[in-house]
């Protein structure tokens, strides 16, 4: 993780955001799984498959969105694009993973698809995308356990990691997992212990973003976190209301998709502005469709009363935004002090045993929810199986496997 002393300024020049959002449309089509399989998908699409950057980089990346709430994968996507394409990168990239669950859901709520109807009648189809996502998220923790954790300590730390996060489970214990990696990186491991570059170079890292730049982000992200409530209190119009709900959703959440549907439920359901069963179904759809599950705030919104001509396609925007605005002033806000911070020795071995203890989170969702909601008997193993070699062994595109994995999913099912 060598970063160059002179970093070229037209860097985000240099890859066209053409290129960002055409393989994030791909992974918005095809992520399916949620956001672990999500960062398996990433892994193999901008590590493997592009090289956009290295392991030891999309980990320190990882980690950083570990640490911070809301969506991970979302952040991390959002993050991939600035470094690689500037800002319209970012913009593309966010749209691109997002948009088409949240075209999907918005239809769901207008009534005009059947995308409601789909996972009864095809239960089969969807359990093989849930096998698929097995194979993917063992994929990538097993290429990041070989790069990550090349030694016992590492791989000692790694252990007990997952074994702490399936004895006790939650976002909390996850944060404190690695900030006990952290710790024990610092401290513990030796100096040659430094997360390695796997031969891509370290200015892929490198955002266009300023530490000034970074300071307002994050100044902006609390400045709206504490004012929109006081706004919503003085002007209380629907409209003003769903925003801050929704934004105060997104900044609060940590450990993933599925953490933020209590907040959203209480954020919808108590004001009467939709039921219980309009939540559940869109909960149900939104397990269906690829992408982050953060997008049924599109399926809510669309279902908000707000006037002002915001029903439906409106309302469905403005709660898309509202969601996904405190992940992107994070994760952009902070990486300015990131790549900084990352560059320091003591710095590099802490990150070294963050590294290691974000492999055995890994680890530890592979097996629940990824495992556990999808294995259910030796067809699904052997399915899960073929699947990883087609992977790693067969070295195919994973939009093939997804669709061989529904394919065959829907046959047995």
């Amino acid at each position: 993780m060598n970063l160059p002393e002179n970093p070229s300024p037209s860097r985000p020049a240099q890859a066209p955001a053409l290129e960002v959002a055409l393989a994030f449309l791909k992974l918005g089509l095809s992520s399916f799984g949620g956001p672990v399989a999500h960062l398996g998908y990433f892994r193999s699409e901008f590590v493997e498959r592009r090289r956009w950057l290295s392991d030891a980089d999309y980990a320190d990346l990882v980690a950083l969105c570990q640490f911070l709430p809301g969506p991970a994968s979302s952040q991390v996507g959002m993050a991939l694009g600035m470094m690689r394409a500037g800002w319209l990168g970012s913009l593309l990239a966010w749209l691109a993973f997002t948009l088409p669950s949240a075209m999907l859901l918005t239809l769901l709520a207008l009534g005009l698809g059947a995308g409601g109807q789909s996972a009864g009648l095809l239960p089969g189809l969807f359990h093989g995308l849930k096998i698929v996502a097995v194979a993917v998220v063992a994929q990538a923790v097993w290429g990041m356990a070989k790069s990550l954790c090349p030694d016992r300590a590492r791989a000692g730390m790694a252990t007990l990691a997952a074994a702490a996060l399936l004895v006790f489970s939650g976002a909390w214990t996850q944060l404190l997992v690695i900030a006990a990696g952290a710790l024990l990186g610092r401290y513990w491991l030796p100096a040659d212990a430094m997360p390695g570059n796997a031969g891509v170079a370290g200015q892929a890292l490198r955002a266009p973003i300023g530490r000034r730049c970074g300071a307002w982000l994050l100044s902006l992200f609390f400045a709206l976190l504490l004012l929109l409530p006081l706004a919503a209190h003085i002007w209380p119009s629907p409209a003003l209301q769903a925003v801050q709900a929704f934004y105060q959703a997104g900044a609060l959440v940590f450990g993933g998709g599925h953490v933020v549907l209590p907040l959203l439920q209480s954020a919808v359901q108590v004001p009467g502005w939709v039921s219980a069963d309009q939540f559940l179904t869109g909960y149900a759809a939104a397990q269906a469709v690829p992408g982050p599950l953060f997008t049924l705030a599109a399926y809510l919104g669309a279902l908000l009363p707000l006037g002002h001509g915001l029903n439906g396609v409106g309302g469905a925007l403005l709660a898309l935004l509202a969601i996904f605005a405190p992940a992107a002033l994070l994760v952009l806000g902070a990486l300015p002090f990131w790549e900084q911070l990352r560059g320091h020795t003591g710095m590099r071995r802490t990150l070294a045993g963050i590294n290691a203890s974000v492999v055995g989170v890994l680890g530890a969702a592979l097996y629940d929810p990824v495992w556990t909601s999808a294995i259910r008997g030796h067809m699904d193993l052997a399915l899960a199986l073929i699947c990883y070699a087609m992977l790693s062994w067969l070295r195919l595109p994973p939009l093939a496997v997804v669709l061989f994995g529904a394919i065959a999913g829907a046959a047995l099912g």
